[in-house]
């Protein structure tokens, strides 16, 4: 994916975003981040943004960023998530995309942060209509969605410390409007490995097949109507990293 794209469909989902969070009530419960209210969701995307604008300028294997506490109050939290916003989109707008920057492992480049703030903002835009009672009126675009769909399973779910963790198999996913594929083998005590399914006969633990968005909302382990085959134990560690 391109800059560009991923510049854009920041740019929508903040908008939507935005409009979501002032059609709420602060104190509203977002039943999909249990503990959470619409106040404390709000910083904590704005803390998504400032973790992102930081690392810009942290060079590959330096110490994670340190990033300040959201304000408590929502006007002052929303108006940093502005103010956040479109200072994070300039910058990203004008950097050298082959800059290597800080990323939680290994390095990354502006765009890898353009990719992570987007769907960091797609997928709590959801929360947020899930909230008002309208997310079964969204419907993710399916290239935006695959792309979700990409980053988690090929960036994210390997992160952390999967020493201890004793998974074993594969779990094929299908998104067929997207035309896209993806298979997710877990090993005992290391990360999981993501490619593209090499033989159409073969056999997985599970399978995760439907739509781009639902398969977008599966993995980040929202309300998805994506159906299931095999081991559902499996097919859930995505969702629950």
């Amino acid at each position: 994916m391109a800059l560009d794209f991923h510049l854009r469909a920041f740019q929508e989902q903040a908008e939507s975003f935005r409009r979501a969070v002032l059609q709420a009530d602060p104190d509203t419960v977002v039943p999909t981040c249990p503990g959470w209210d619409i106040r404390r969701l709000t910083g904590h995307v704005a803390r998504a943004y400032a973790r992102a604008r930081t690392s810009l300028t942290v060079e590959p294997g330096g110490t994670r960023p340190e990033i300040a506490e959201a304000p408590a109050d929502f006007d002052a939290a929303l108006s940093w998530w502005d103010e956040l916003r479109e200072d994070l989109r300039t910058r990203l707008s004008t950097m050298d995309l082959d800059r290597e920057v800080w990323w939680f492992s290994a390095s990354a480049t502006p765009e890898d942060w353009a990719r992570r703030v987007a769907h960091e903002t797609a997928i709590h835009r959801l929360d947020v209509e899930l909230a008002l009672g309208q997310g079964g009126d969204l419907f993710f675009d399916p290239e935006l969605a695959a792309d979700g769909i990409d980053e988690m399973l090929t960036r994210l779910l390997p992160l952390g410390d999967w020493t201890t963790r004793q998974h074993e198999g594969t779990v094929l996913y299908h998104a067929a409007d997207a035309g896209r594929a993806w298979l997710v083998t877990y090993r005992a005590g290391e990360p999981p490995a993501t490619g593209a399914p090499s033989d159409a006969g073969l056999e997985t633990g599970a399978t995760v097949a439907g739509t781009a968005d639902a398969l977008y909302r599966r993995v980040w382990g929202r309300p998805s109507s994506a159906v299931v085959t095999g081991d559902t134990a499996l097919a859930d560690v995505a969702a629950g990293r």
